[in-house]
């Protein structure tokens, strides 16, 4: 799937401020998937190959975007096995969803059906309007990893087309551009359905268990070309 796409840009009144809008994003997959190296990659631009798999984390980034200023809220999930009612509590906690897999692990996209089935089974009891989609990306990184691939882009194709969902095939380690238009496709997924089912959303709770992953906040500086953001924020999430 191209990175070529248009957000839907609501109608304001001439010479009125641009909107501020949150949005909260659960990255889902496996472990080892790469699913922090892409958040990260999306708020500073830059790639770190390594990181702690057992921490989740709760990045804050602001962006602009059509002359929107996003407040991202993403949720790293550690891709462990953890206990369903704690996956139900993160996965009720969000707007939209990413559905990561590695290109190189076949298990990590055999988990890919079951992490769909959860987060629409975990929604519907909470949604008015279930025959809307659920705004779900599904993702297919490390293709930079060619001779180690063990998941073809056909497959990743077919899987998604079945699930009728979006699908990328992304670089995290080599390309800024795919992995940011992974979360811009992702908003204006989530701006998509709040214009056509305004009542499809409303503001989760803020429950102990949210309150209790560390959150991280992006110090750059919106609608900069190069964007400051420290580095030591990371060193915790790096392996020992």
């Amino acid at each position: 799937m191209t990175s070529n796409f248009t957000l839907p840009r609501p109608l304001r009144r001439s010479g009125s401020l641009p909107s501020s809008r949150t949005v909260r994003i659960v990255v889902l997959g496996q472990g080892a998937v790469g699913k922090t190296a892409m958040t990260v990659r999306f708020i500073t631009k830059r790639f770190i190959g390594e990181y702690d798999p057992t921490l989740e984390t709760i990045y804050r980034h602001e962006a602009s975007i059509n002359g929107d200023v996003v407040h991202f809220e993403i949720l790293d999930t550690a891709g462990q096995e953890e206990d369903t009612l704690l996956l139900e509590e993160k996965i009720k906690w969000g707007d939209g969803f990413l559905i990561v897999y590695s290109v190189t692990d076949r298990c990590s996209f055999d988990e890919v059906m079951r992490l769909c089935f959860l987060v629409n089974h975990i929604n519907s009891g909470s949604r008015k309007v279930v025959s809307e989609p659920l705004p779900i990306l599904i993702v297919a990184n490390k293709k930079d990893l060619e001779f180690d691939r063990m998941v073809t882009t056909e497959d990743g194709e077919k899987l998604s087309g079945g699930l009728k969902l979006p699908f990328f095939e992304i670089s995290a380690r080599d390309s800024c551009e795919e992995t940011a238009a992974v979360f811009h496709t992702l908003y204006g997924e989530i701006m998509k359905q709040l214009s056509s089912s305004p009542t499809s959303f409303r503001r989760r709770a803020v429950s102990k268990l949210m309150d209790k992953i560390p959150r991280i906040h992006s110090n750059s500086t919106l609608g900069s070309t190069g964007r400051s953001f420290s580095l030591s924020s990371f060193r915790d999430l790096l392996p020992d």
